[in-house]
């Protein structure tokens, strides 16, 4: 069989350039919304506190929002960086099976229930509550010794 091919190689590029139409065809149509998700959503929460080092932060900033946050609804964890620059950045990890939207608004009601809490220099600069993107899952890299 593969005599023939050898033989005959316009056959063989006729045959390859008509399985690439198809395939780029088909690929059109290919249901991409019914693949399910990988990444579970994030919702960020950014705050920022002027003249307060990270420890100050974390005592007047981080700990009442977590607080707030610990009860929300299909949480997975959640992880707070405080820097010495006065800002917080906490990420809340939800269920992958939960719609983003809803995610965020539940975590904007738990935000606004600690905002009393806070000082009122973080109040005036305002809480930001938004939607993540997922960091990537996997990253390849390919390394030769030889160049090549």
């Amino acid at each position: 069989m593969s005599q023939f091919f050898v033989n005959r190689p316009i056959v063989a590029m006729v045959i390859s350039i008509l399985l690439l139409i198809v395939g780029g065809i088909t690929a059109a149509f290919l249901p991409i919304a019914q693949f399910p998700d990988i990444a579970s959503p994030d919702i960020q929460i950014a705050a920022t506190y002027l003249g307060a080092d990270s420890e100050t932060v974390e005592k007047a900033v981080a700990t009442p929002i977590e607080q707030q946050m610990s009860g929300v609804d299909h949480m997975n964890y959640m992880v707070s960086l405080n820097s010495n620059n006065g800002q917080m950045l906490l990420t809340v990890n939800f269920a992958l099976d939960t719609d983003p939207g809803t995610d965020q608004i539940l975590a904007q009601m738990r935000q606004t229930q600690a905002a009393s809490q806070l000082p009122q220099a973080v109040n005036d600069l305002g809480v930001t509550v938004q939607k993540s993107s997922a960091a990537p899952l996997m990253v390849v890299a390919l390394y030769s010794p030889e160049s090549t």
